[in-house]
Order: C-alpha cells, then sequence, then structure tokens
C-alpha cells in the first residue's frame, strides 16, 4: 500500500505535490536534493523559518521576492544590512513581512558571518541519519515531523546563536535539503537507496 498519487503525466508522487504546478517542480527538481554551501543552507534556514505556521506554498511563490529583499541570502551582505533595511522589509509587499522572523534572519546572518567559511554546511550536515538505517516511507504516516537528530540539531543551532529554529523546523530542513530523503517509496523524485 502506498500513498503515492498519479500525476497528470502519469508518474506516481508524493500527494503533496500534485495541488499545484509550482509545487510539482519543486517536488521533482529541488525537495529532497543535497544542498551544501552556507549561503543556499542560510536561505533554506530563512526559508523554514517563514514558512513556519504558514503553508510552504505560500514561501515558494514569494521566494523570489525573499531573494531579492534579502541579498540572495548572502550571509555577509545580510549581515551588514541596517536598521533602514529592517524598515524597508517590514515594508515589502514580497515577502512575509513577520517583525520577529525578519529580526532573525538578519541577527542568524550575523551570527554565521563571524563562522569559518563551511561551517554551517558542516554543522548542519553532520546531523544527517545513516539512509540505510532509516525505513523507505510507503504511506505519508510514515514520514516523521520530528526525530532525534533535527531536535539535536535544532538545540545545536540554538546553543550556537541561531534564531527561530526548533525541531519541526530543523527537520523540514533536512527534508528540503537532502539530509532525509522522505518521498515516498513508489515517488518519481525518490533517489535509489
Amino acid at each position: 500500500m502506498t500513498d503515492a498519487l498519479k500525476g497528470p503525466d502519469g508518474a506516481l508522487r508524493c500527494p503533496w505535490a500534485l495541488s499545484t504546478e509550482d509545487y510539482v517542480t519543486y517536488h521533482d527538481q529541488e525537495w529532497g536534493r543535497p544542498v551544501h554551501g552556507d549561503d543556499a543552507l542560510y536561505e533554506r534556514l530563512c526559508l523554514e523559518a517563514f514558512q513556519s505556521g504558514l503553508s510552504w506554498i505560500t514561501i515558494l511563490r514569494r521566494r523570489e521576492g525573499f531573494r531579492a529583499a534579502f541579498a540572495d541570502f548572502k550571509i555577509a551582505e545580510v549581515a551588514a544590512f541596517t536598521d533602514e533595511d529592517k524598515e524597508r522589509l517590514l515594508a515589502d509587499p514580497g515577502i512575509i513581512r513577520n517583525r520577529a522572523k525578519i529580526e532573525a534572519t538578519l541577527a542568524n546572518a550575523r551570527v554565521l558571518a563571524d563562522w569559518s567559511p563551511g561551517e554551517l554546511d558542516e554543522l548542519i550536515w553532520s546531523y544527517a541519519p545513516d539512509r540505510a538505517s532509516r525505513p523507505v516511507p510507503k504511506t505519508l504516516a510514515d514520514v516523521p515531523a520530528v526525530t532525534d537528530e533535527s531536535t539535536a540539531l535544532a538545540k545545536t543551532l540554538k546553543k550556537r546563536g541561531i534564531r527561530f529554529v526548533g525541531p519541526t523546523t530543523a527537520y523540514a530542513l533536512m527534508q528540503a535539503c537532502g539530509l532525509v530523503d522522505d518521498h515516498l517509496a513508489d515517488c518519481v523524485a525518490r533517489s535509489a537507496p
């Protein structure tokens, strides 16, 4: 038994991916694919934090607005943002104008700017579980929202000064960035074991 559903092209996919074309593209080309690089991982961390309490499609459809507003998530550039930049962000209709999330994004860039190059990448990927030890999900019920690894990652990030990241956000990051492969067993985008 599987929860994978046929898409318009006849291929089986995770059911969440079939509600919009934007989701199909994101699911097939990006979600669950390995992401490396401090700036790229900072972007995903920020977007997952902005998604908290909202649907992912809201973030996905504003992604280019986020990139424009936050200097393509280049840590060094965002770390140099001023109070005037914060006010600009709070007035930008192309992003989610949540003060706490914007302030966390800026504060996190300032923290990460003091890290060594590659340190964020190394830290996040050190929490990737051994793929062979994880069962391949057949149904959506087999996909967790939180794991021991995501709880530990969130705790470490918080201890290192990163804000607005809890175990659920950390697990969503792990899924989106390919630390885990939660595509269902019959999904066309599932990577080989």
